[in-house]
């Protein structure tokens, strides 16, 4: 028995969990934003960083879940043993988690920083760091699940 059925499970699960974390946070953003935006069209630029923002953690889901299809056979590389399968399944659930709540976690924090931004110009870049810190916790699972998945193929498990 091989593992691809775990590999692809988990290339699913991180693209679309961190997706989906993805989407509800830059759609409340962009909620937010077009509020502040139909008052004063000035502001696009800095709505724009803020609502992006979120959209980060769907990147990190996705260039796992390519990497894992490039590494079990799918795009490239060998059929996965069922060890190495599941060692793809518990990389992706890192970003998928990950990314689904700092997603929408950074999405809270981005609708917060475009309500401040919007009384007063002068706190968007209070907003960007408090927006910014988040990201730190998609970063975290983004690296994990990366060095996991690119060191599966040279495990002889």
């Amino acid at each position: 028995m091989n593992g691809i059925f775990f590999a692809l499970l988990g290339a699913s699960i991180a693209t679309a969990l961190a997706g989906i974390g993805s989407a509800k946070g830059v759609g409340g953003a962009a909620q937010a934003s077009m509020g502040v935006l139909s008052e004063d069209s000035s502001m696009f630029g800095k709505m724009l960083v803020l609502t992006l923002l979120p959209g980060t953690q769907g990147l990190y889901g996705f260039i796992v879940g390519f990497l894992v299809l490039v590494n079990c056979g799918v795009l490239g590389g060998d059929i996965p043993t069922l060890a190495q399968g599941l060692a793809y399944f518990g990389a992706s659930l890192a970003i998928g988690l990950g990314g689904l709540f700092s997603g929408i976690a950074q999405g809270k924090a981005a609708v917060s920083g475009i309500a401040m931004s919007a009384k007063d110009d002068r706190n968007f870049s209070k907003a960007m760091v408090s927006v910014t810190l988040v990201e730190i916790y998609a970063l975290l699972a983004f690296i994990v699940s990366l060095l996991v998945v690119i060191t599966v193929p040279a495990l002889k498990i």
